[in-house]
């Protein structure tokens, strides 16, 4: 599952995104908002976008089969920062398909967000793909590090 989420700033590239990841045949859950509300908070729709992947991700699981998060606002920072509260969340800012592409591979991000304001829809179905289709090295030096903020989150 794919969950995606978004405050006014990223409403219109989630909405098309969301359009995009159906037609190419994706299981999507839209966590909001579900329309255009210029005075929402991202908080909200980080939060529930991560407490889903955190409480259904497991490491154990192949890539394509693991709940993923996708949240969009206008800069990112704020979507990541409250995202990564969420104990089992790895969120990622992205904004080329170099950056979705190491946050799979080095962090086995399952959350990444968006910027609304620099993006193209072509670019962010680039970095969305990317985000998809980038497995987990699972290097012991990558392996180990994830190890401690799992450690720490206890």
């Amino acid at each position: 599952m794919i969950y995606l989420g978004s405050d006014h700033g990223g409403y219109e590239l989630k909405e098309h995104i969301m359009r995009y990841l159906l037609k190419k045949k994706n299981e999507v859950e839209d966590l909001g908002n579900v329309e255009y509300q210029p005075k929402d908070d991202y908080p909200d729709f980080a939060f529930s976008v991560a407490i889903r992947v955190g409480k259904e991700d497991s490491p154990k699981m192949r890539w394509e089969n693991r709940p993923k998060g996708i949240l969009f606002c206008r800069s990112s920072g704020g979507m990541v920062i409250a995202a990564n509260k969420v104990k089992n969340v790895r969120a990622v800012s992205c904004s080329d398909v170099k950056s979705a592409e190491h946050a799979r591979r080095d962090n086995d991000a399952n959350v990444i967000a968006l910027p609304g304001d620099w993006l193209t829809t072509k670019k962010a179905e680039k970095i969305i793909d990317a985000f998809l289709e980038t497995e987990f090295t699972k290097a012991e030096r990558h392996v180990r590090r994830i190890k401690r903020i799992s450690d720490y989150e206890k």
